[in-house]
């Protein structure tokens, strides 16, 4: 009995997150097909949805995750994704603009009675944008900005956002976003373009703040200011 608990307990969980499933977790055995024909395993009620979406596949590498050919897309962390992926634990996929999943390596990594942070956790922090490492997720006064932003435009956000306010230097972010390897090869133009990039995500959601303040000769900081 303690056996066969425990071979449940590590096999990988996706579990519905932002969109009409919030809350569901499927556990992954073989294949589990997403779509919005009432054949498919997760059905999905969204006209943003084909009816054969995407494929979670359990292979010898690990799980897999493709796209069937849909009309509006899937993503993993942001980046939409035209060949098969093998997942990491705390993986964000997103289906269409229509439901965003969390999968976990295995189901003991989450608790059957914990629930995922929803943006009305975060009210009491009193601040327009919060951000959730866990789940990769960003929300700005109550709203998730979807879909995910990619993983260095994350990573950038993530630093700022640990530094409550005060200056990050230019060399501390291109550090933190690029490896140890690649940070040596990385231009100014490139980490104004993430800049850029990662502003333009975040005005899209709320256009009457300027979250990244640019402080010349000295780097950036989050202008994340009090909810009144």
């Amino acid at each position: 009995m303690n056996a066969m608990l425990k071979n449940n307990e590590d096999l990988p969980t996706i579990v519905a997150q932002a969109g009409p499933l919030n809350g569901q977790r499927w556990t992954l055995k073989e294949s589990l097909v997403i779509g919005r024909d009432q054949t498919c395993d997760v059905m999905v009620s969204d006209r943003q949805v084909s009816r054969y979406h995407a494929r979670f596949t359990i292979t010898p590498d690990g799980t897999q995750l493709e796209d069937m050919g849909s009309k509006n897309g899937t993503h993993c962390n942001g980046h939409a994704i035209s060949d098969p992926v093998i997942l990491q634990d705390g993986d964000i996929i997103q289906i269409a603009l229509a439901q965003q999943f969390i999968y976990l390596s295995s189901d003991a990594t989450l608790p059957l009675d914990a629930n995922l942070p929803e943006p009305a956790d975060f009210l009491p922090q009193m601040r327009h944008l919060h951000l959730d490492k866990r789940s990769r997720r960003v929300w700005i006064k109550g709203k998730e900005l979807l879909p995910p932003l990619s993983v260095s435009q994350f990573q950038l956000l993530e630093i700022l956002y640990d530094s409550q306010g005060e200056v990050v230097t230019r060399e501390a972010l291109v550090q933190c976003v690029w490896s140890e390897e690649e940070a040596a090869g990385v231009t100014e133009q490139a980490l104004d373009a993430l800049v850029r990039r990662l502003r333009d995500r975040l005005a899209a959601l709320d256009p009457t703040e300027n979250y990244l303040v640019t402080v010349r000769g000295h780097g950036l900081r989050l202008e994340n200011p009090l909810i009144k």
